[in-house]
């Protein structure tokens, strides 16, 4: 085999049909668009989502709903999810470091300490945020809560 004999397969490839060249192509003077109408003539293009006339989705369906441009988004992270750190890391001061680290949060979130859960550790935490049942249960068992 060699490079200057590749073809491809036979009836794969077809030929381009050329059209709008006059009566003698076979396609005579419609160029296959059909008779009058928008879309037979140079320039045309249909708007995104038109369906023929008929009202489209986006007008049909209601508006609903509202996006406070000025929400902060927190990365929630448990008490329960907390002393699993702690059991794994035996670690007495979490960071925001140290949750990024085992995958708790990225790098650029926000973390929110939630009282969901039991903690049983005496430990020191940093965070952006805290609720209030998480910081009591922190506090409770001698541990120190600083917020970033």
């Amino acid at each position: 085999m060699k490079l200057n004999t590749l073809k491809p397969a036979k009836g794969s490839v077809k030929s381009r049909k050329r059209v709008g060249r006059g009566q003698g192509s076979g396609r005579g003077g419609t160029s296959t668009r059909g008779h009058n109408g928008a879309k037979s003539r140079s320039g045309y293009s249909r708007k995104e989502g038109f369906e023929g006339g008929q009202m489209p989705l986006q007008r049909r369906v209601p508006k609903f709903g509202f996006r406070n441009p000025n929400r902060i988004e927190y990365k929630a992270i448990n008490l329960s999810t907390l002393e699993g750190l702690i059991a794994k890391t035996k670690a007495t001061v979490v960071d925001i470091e140290l949750m990024v680290s085992n995958g708790l949060a990225a790098k650029k979130d926000l973390v929110k300490i939630l009282g969901n859960g039991e903690l049983k550790t005496k430990v020191d935490v940093t965070a952006h945020a805290f609720s209030e049942s998480a910081s009591k249960a922190i506090e409770a068992l001698g541990g120190k809560v600083t917020q970033l």
